[in-house]
């Protein structure tokens, strides 16, 4: 059975946008980065994560993004700089442009420092400038192996190609 520990408030220069003390670890450490997961699903049936046939949790059982915008916002008000988002596949999750376009409004503010993406890259070819646009600089992409036989064998469903897709720089205009 693991112990729960309050997590003690500290007050050291909070920034105007800081309207609680900051948060601290058991250990003293302050607490600014924090790491979201938005949704249990994805679009591939990765071997080492998921079954190929998956029970994912009842939709009353997510957080909406109007809660996961607030619950984030929290968090940046206790000192949080760095945010990751991440999954499942958070680019599955239907309206996530939204979420990041909200994140957003708290690096222009200058409260977050960092606003990154944890992705298999499925879905880059479509989310990237979008993405960019919401103040996405860092987007980390999960990439098991080259080899498309072994990407297929792996993700169960995933094409390579697709993903490499994602990650090229986007076509310019004629």
């Amino acid at each position: 059975m693991s112990a729960l520990h309050p997590i003690r408030p500290q007050s050291p220069s909070k920034s105007p946008n800081q309207s609680q003390s900051q948060l601290v670890d058991p250990f003293g450490r302050h607490v600014d980065y924090l790491r979201v997961s938005v949704t249990d699903r994805c679009d591939f049936r990765c071997v080492y994560c998921m079954a190929e046939t998956m029970t994912f949790l009842p939709k009353r059982e997510v957080l909406s993004l109007e809660e996961l915008d607030r619950l984030c916002s929290a968090f940046i008000a206790r000192g949080v700089r760095k945010l990751r988002i991440t999954g499942g596949e958070p680019l599955v999750r239907k309206n996530i442009l939204w979420l990041f376009q909200r994140l957003g409004r708290h690096l222009e503010a200058g409260a977050l420092d960092d606003l990154t993406l944890t992705t298999n890259g499925s879905q880059l070819t479509h989310y990237a400038p979008q993405l960019y646009a919401a103040g996405v600089r860092r987007v980390n992409v999960s990439l098991d192996t080259l080899d498309r036989a072994k990407f297929a064998a792996i993700t169960r469903r995933g094409r390579l190609e697709q993903v490499l897709d994602g990650l090229r720089p986007p076509k310019k205009p004629d």
